[in-house]
């Protein structure tokens, strides 16, 4: 039998990826027109369209400014998870600081919402062998998951020596960590969990990863942001290349490459897929 995998989506705005920090002042995000609105019932009509229900990791930012927003999503079956307050870093924060941000974005989730809210994911995946206390603290503040670690070895974010699949941590074993999939041939690391790899790789290769990791008796995780089907967005000035490659690749063809992958797997939220198996990598 195929597993079936788990879909997830980022909730946050353009001028909010952590590569525009340079060129974008926190202060002045609500000067910038705001599309994570409209690009998010996009995904939510795209997921209604394919029969799958997915998790959407949202900024306690776009609860506060968007409760219908929020309040949309539950009412549509999928599962909303925290992606913390205002996209910082959890490299960037002290203990102190990582432990009010998570529970106020929790805390402000669930009131929206009006549900539990038991999966977080870190900014930029910015939890890896040097702030591995932060998975303690989730399972402290009452998260059951998180999904915040990277297998790979990348300029912003990474911990290639981390387990490939879901694991409970040493120092966290109640709280379940789902690292984002990769694929190991030729001898290397491929990421194939989504973002900015699935809209470099040709969706050929991309559904050729996900689907070797199924034949080993995985399910993988995948994920991309609502600003990822939006070509029209905004640009900032002054962005160096490598931002302007990562970011913008292939932004028109995002949306078709998804409706194939929909269609392509089996999707479910990763609470479903992740939380109900009963054995997981140490």
């Amino acid at each position: 039998m195929t597993p079936t995998n788990a879909m997830s989506v980022d909730v946050e705005d353009y001028f909010q990826v952590s590569a525009f920090e340079p060129h974008i002042d926190r202060r002045d995000w609500d000067r910038w027109p705001h599309r994570v609105q409209a690009n998010t019932e996009r995904v939510l009509a795209l997921f209604d369209e394919a029969g799958i229900k997915a998790t959407f990791f949202t900024l306690g930012w776009v609860a506060e400014r968007y409760p219908g927003l929020i309040r949309e999503i539950v009412a549509a079956g999928h599962e909303l998870a925290c992606h913390g307050y205002d996209h910082r870093r959890a490299t960037e924060q002290t203990p102190e600081a990582f432990r009010e941000d998570v529970t106020r974005a929790k805390k402000l989730l669930e009131d929206t919402g009006g549900v539990a809210v038991i999966g977080y994911r870190a900014a930029s995946y910015s939890i890896g062998r040097d702030n591995l206390w932060a998975l303690e603290i989730l399972q402290q503040v009452g998260f059951r998951y998180s999904s915040s670690i990277y297998p790979v070895k990348h300029d912003l974010y990474g911990m290639p020596e981390a387990p490939r699949f879901a694991f409970r941590p040493e120092t966290a074993s109640q709280l379940l960590e789902i690292p984002i999939t990769t694929c190991d041939f030729l001898g290397r690391r491929w990421p194939c969990g989504g973002g900015g790899f699935f809209r470099l790789y040709p969706y050929a290769f991309s559904r050729w990863q996900l689907r070797r990791v199924n034949r080993e008796g995985q399910s993988a995780i995948f994920y991309f942001h609502p600003w990822e089907i939006d070509p029209g967005q905004p640009r900032p000035q002054g962005l160096g290349l490598k931002t302007r490659v990562r970011h913008y690749l292939n932004l028109g063809r995002m949306e078709s490459r998804l409706r194939r992958l929909l269609q392509d797997f089996a999707w479910d939220t990763v609470a479903n897929v992740f939380l109900n198996r009963a054995a997981y990598a140490n």
